[in-house]
């Protein structure tokens, strides 16, 4: 099948080079002289290294011809943007008169103005798409890029659309599941990267395995709560893309929003730690979206609030730790703030 790939970072590279070994891919990214160097040397260096691109791949540095690949019926379009390219993508195919039969995104976070959620994006630009929806799992790029094993979940309401995203990605090391909670699945990838920071903050400050354990487990109570108050199902915060995620990206030590968190802890400023970590790190980016969210919905989020103090209101990690531990005991139920 044909599928298209908009973003040439780690994640949608990897996802091209495993695409490109069975279907007929082509990856688009914004930089021609990247892309020029893409088709040279069948490697992206700048953004994962070490990783050799099939010869059946196709590059692109101009968005509406590659958009344009996949006007067929059958096409499939994977937006490997992050959050904040997801609407020029959008825009893009709306104004090129090419939208997709197939839709699908994998940025996780919500778009820092608006406060939307990945799907209301797409469905503020190009209608409410039949056939669209949200990839998402624990899942590093460089271990994806290495053939290890990774499970994914396609989040539709649509059979084609998750059809036809498993035809596209199911197979070797790589599993996906299906479900129709698009919300569930999109908050879960979003809370988590702000969770990971304070799991970041807590290892870095060494206050145990027992604190990271209850930062992920009342971290996950967090992202359950407000995910149901957006209308998502709690049963999907069990699942791959809820704690799964979690866990991934809260311990994984390529998580590069656990890395903020560490880096926070070791007292340099969040200036300097995005300056050196040369990728985007999404729970920075949205967690004022989150906690904004949390409060217009009435849900209770501390720890959320405490990464926020920590980020933008000068607030030390151990103060913020401090406020935490002196919070009133109540009942554990995760419904419960």
């Amino acid at each position: 099948m044909k599928v298209v790939v908009l973003g040439a970072g780690a994640w949608g590279t990897a996802l091209a080079a495993h695409l490109g070994e069975r279907h007929d891919t082509v990856l688009w990214a914004r930089d021609p002289a990247l892309v020029a160097t893409l088709a040279r040397e069948r490697r992206n260096d700048a953004y994962l290294p070490g990783t050799v691109l099939p010869d059946s791949i196709h590059f692109e540095s101009d968005l509406p011809s590659a958009v344009r690949h996949a006007c067929d019926d059958d096409a499939l379009v994977v937006v490997a943007t992050p959050v904040a390219g997801l609407r020029e993508s959008c825009v893009a195919m709306r104004e090129q008169a090419c939208v997709p039969a197939n839709l699908i995104w994998l940025c996780k976070g919500f778009e820092r103005e608006t406060h939307l959620l990945p799907h209301q994006v797409v469905d503020a630009e190009l209608g409410a798409h039949p056939h669209a929806g949200a990839l998402s799992g624990p899942s590093f790029a460089r271990e994806v890029a290495a053939h290890l094993p990774v499970a994914l979940t396609i989040a539709s309401v649509s059979a084609q659309c998750r059809k036809r995203t498993v035809e596209a990605f199911h197979a070797g090391a790589m599993r996906i599941y299906t479900g129709d909670d698009v919300i569930g699945v999109e908050v879960g990838g979003a809370v988590k990267n702000v969770l990971a920071i304070a799991t970041g903050i807590a290892d870095g400050l060494a206050l145990g395995l027992n604190a990271r354990a209850a930062l992920v487990t009342r971290g996950l109570a967090e992202m359950t709560r407000l995910g149901v108050a957006l209308g998502g199902h709690a049963d999907t915060f069990t699942g791959l893309t809820g704690v799964g995620d979690l866990i991934l990206t809260a311990t994984g030590d390529l998580s590069r929003n656990r890395t903020v968190g560490l880096e926070l802890a070791k007292g340099r400023s969040l200036a300097d730690i995005l300056g050196s970590l040369g990728h985007v790190a999404e729970g920075v980016r949205c967690a004022q979206a989150v906690a904004a969210l949390a409060r217009e919905h009435c849900v209770e989020m501390p720890i959320t609030e405490a990464v926020c103090a920590v980020l933008f209101d000068g607030v030390s990690p151990g103060a913020a730790v401090d406020a935490l531990l002196r919070r009133d005991a109540r009942s554990e139920n995760i419904g419960v703030a």
